[in-house]
């Protein structure tokens, strides 16, 4: 079981994230609507893993993974991210994030995912 950090602009997506993960046997510790937040929260928490949306207000995905993982270079961070925006994924993955799940997902999808990462 991971402690997982939950960040996107969509409620609704969070609650599904949080669904497929709590499924999957893992535990939301907290939830973030926007990049700052999601600083915030890592901070605060220390997750073994956190789910990043690209397209957030204040501070958008990326500039979130760059400071996180400019606080914790151990930082695990999966971007989740609509087909549309695949070309700025390679800037995700260079600024820290691990891999990726597209939206929409399915769950044996985000199991996968997820698996593997916290397997590193």
């Amino acid at each position: 079981m991971a402690r997982i950090l939950v960040c996107d602009d969509s409620a609704f997506m969070r609650m599904l994230l949080t669904r497929v993960l709590s499924k999957m046997g893992h535990e939301v510790i907290a939830e973030a609507a926007n990049g700052k937040e999601a600083r915030e929260k890592y901070r605060r928490y220390k997750p073994d893993l956190t789910t990043m949306d690209i397209t957030m207000p204040e501070c958008d995905g990326i500039e979130a993974v760059k400071l996180i993982c400019g606080d914790d270079n151990n930082a695990k961070i999966v971007m989740v991210t609509a087909i549309g925006q695949q070309p700025v994924l390679r800037d995700a993955i260079a600024a820290g994030a691990l891999d990726f799940i597209v939206k929409p997902f399915e769950e044996a999808q985000v199991a996968r995912t997820i698996d593997r990462i916290l397997a590193k």
